[in-house]
């Protein structure tokens, strides 16, 4: 593999891990929010799920975004039966965000991503090397 597959690799991979990054953002953010009335569902903890694709240009398989789905898990209740979502029993659905767990997933996609940034630096210094070889 040459120095500019391995960039680009590296580029694809801080991509997908951006996505990641604003995706847990995005349920951090609504960690605490509430259906605005009764019935309704609060906000569902979105996930990215990731896919290899083949580059053409490249002629690698390179990751990317496949989608962005939810998290099918159950929501969480709490007894607050003053509240206006609260249901006829006085319990309101929380959303399925746990804040431990993106803080967890933001931390491992911000390692993957300077990660892939340090391949990214060290493939361009290998090939400023090799110019300043070339040069001397």
């Amino acid at each position: 593999m040459d120095l500019k597959n391995a960039i680009a690799l590296s580029a694809a991979g801080m991509k997908v891990q951006g996505t990641r990054l604003r995706v847990i953002a995005e349920n951090l953010a609504n960690v605490n929010s509430t259906a605005q009335s009764p019935g309704d569902l609060p906000y569902r903890r979105k996930v990215v799920l990731f896919e290899n694709a083949l580059n053409k240009e490249l002629g690698l398989d390179a990751v990317k975004v496949k989608r962005i789905d939810v998290d099918r898990s159950d929501f969480q209740r709490r007894y607050d039966p003053g509240h206006p979502s609260a249901d006829a029993d006085g319990y309101v659905l929380l959303p399925n965000v746990n804040s431990l767990i993106e803080s967890m997933d933001m931390r491992e996609a911000q390692r993957s991503y300077e990660a892939n940034l340090g391949a990214i630096d060290a493939s361009r210094q290998m090939i400023q090397r090799t110019l300043d070889i070339l040069r001397g």
